[in-house]
């Protein structure tokens, strides 16, 4: 239930018809992180007026707050094709077949394939990516975005963050998603001229 609300709190606002669904399913949980963290968004959220302008000024202006999962580990390259032809396959094998007009690897997508899909499967792919959700989590944060509270909810499911998956976010962090450099022309020494 946390996967499902926390993918439609996710997607673009667009129909506000959404919001009392979510609500009455969340209002169904158990007390805990999880279950605060969707309550404190549909809280902020139910005070605003701009959802979507927010959600665009947010989500499509803002590098540091990307929804793709494989940006934060391929970033622009050409091995993000892959990863993500990758992903539909894992997909495929737990019987399902990725329709989405988004990319595969669009986070309300991954947690909507956790929930309804395969919740085993679906959990291994976060943690996979826990480093990606964990830096999407503080750039929200440092956005002063109440979307920050739906990434406490949906980290608050996995595995406590490990010394590995804090140390692979702050390195991440530092330097960033890869980028490509097929046919830059290196100078003898390696390094791009």
């Amino acid at each position: 239930m946390v996967l499902q609300a926390a993918s439609l709190c996710l997607l673009h606002p667009d129909d506000p018809g959404r919001w009392p669904l979510v609500r009455a399913a969340v209002a169904e949980l158990p007390a805990g992180p999880a279950r605060a963290g969707l309550d404190a968004f549909l809280d902020a959220i139910a005070q605003r007026r701009d959802l979507a302008e927010h959600y665009v000024a947010v989500f499509d202006t803002r590098r540091r707050c990307c929804l793709y999962l494989t940006w934060w580990t391929d970033g622009e390259t050409r091995r993000r094709g892959g990863a993500l032809a990758a992903l539909k396959q894992r997909y495929r094998r737990s019987g399902v077949e990725f329709r989405g007009t988004e990319l595969p690897d669009f986070l309300p997508a991954v947690l909507e394939y956790a929930a309804t899909a395969d919740l085993a499967d679906g959990l291994a792919l976060l943690q996979e990516h826990r480093a990606g959700v964990e830096l999407l989590r503080l750039a929200l944060h440092e956005a002063a975005t109440p979307y920050a509270h739906v990434l406490e909810a949906v980290c608050a499911l996995l595995p406590g963050p490990s010394p590995t998956d804090v140390a692979a976010a702050k390195a991440l962090a530092r330097s960033g998603p890869p980028r490509e450099q097929v046919g830059l022309e290196l100078a003898p020494f390696g390094g791009p001229r």
